[in-house]
């Protein structure tokens, strides 16, 4: 697990349903030691204002931050950011000057005191995996996604020479009953994320989906998730499309901070 990705989080999420075009996700997992709660939580509460200067600035679409579980310190990671972007070249870039949206977001502070406490900041976590991502496919829906949202993120491990397969299989197969139980209002999304950066047969996982819910309440309520009665064809075509792809890890995540 200390190894756990290069890989691959609604996801989580988090792109749901800002808009009906495709979207980009940078997802950067955090490591935070238990000593390091309180620090971490207040370099967050400092640079929530100013992924809101940037989505002012039209720099982003969004910013989250999701509490992870089991998120112990040799199961991975305890907390996942996620920056929603329309442009995969912005994402690329960066998303903006940080230092100009800073100063616009704190305007009281030097330039020298906005520079030592960014610095600060990775003092408190260490940033132990970025990723790029597109969004495939979701489902439809008008959820927000208001903090306290669970989202349960599952990390797939696929064959560069299978994507084909592996998400037709997703769309045309699974979603399809993720959309019946959106409807049925016993979960509140699902989406389908493929890895942009990085890539390869090396990388812990290739594909993300996060299945969310407005809350736990939601998510332990939701029973037997389907009651769909398959025909021996749609059966067949269901244990091809789990064949095609491998579960790596899943986590459940809370969202606690949220700019849009």
């Amino acid at each position: 697990m200390k190894k756990l990705f290069m890989f691959t989080a609604v996801i989580l999420f988090s792109g749901n349903m800002i808009a009906q075009d495709k979207l980009y996700l940078l997802f950067e997992f955090m490591k935070v030691d238990n000593e390091q709660e309180t620090a971490y939580g207040e370099t967050e509460s400092f640079w929530e204002k100013i992924h809101d200067q940037r989505v002012k600035n039209g720099d982003i679409i969004g910013w989250d931050l999701w509490s992870m579980q089991p998120g112990g310190e040799d199961q991975g990671y305890q907390y996942l950011t996620v920056q929603v972007f329309k442009d995969p070249v912005k994402m690329f870039q960066g998303g903006g000057d940080l230092m100009a949206a800073a100063k616009k977001a704190y305007p009281a502070m030097s330039e020298q005191d906005l520079i030592n406490k960014l610095n600060q900041s990775a003092k408190s976590r260490d940033l132990a995996a970025r990723i790029y991502l597109e969004q495939i496919d979701h489902t439809n829906g008008q959820f927000d996604m208001p903090v306290g949202t669970v989202a349960t993120i599952n990390l797939m491990k696929v064959a560069l020479d299978n994507y084909e397969k592996y998400e037709n299989a997703e769309s045309k197969t699974f979603k399809p009953d993720h959309q019946k139980q959106v409807d049925k209002g016993n979960r509140a999304s699902w989406e389908l994320l493929r890895f942009m950066s990085p890539i390869g047969s090396a990388t812990y996982a290739s594909h993300i989906t996060v299945d969310m819910f407005k809350d736990f309440n939601q998510y332990f309520g939701r029973s037997n998730d389907s009651d769909t009665v398959y025909t021996a064809a749609q059966q067949k075509a269901f244990q091809d499309g789990l064949a095609s792809r491998d579960l790596k890890w899943a986590y459940t995540a809370t969202l606690i901070k949220k700019v849009r």
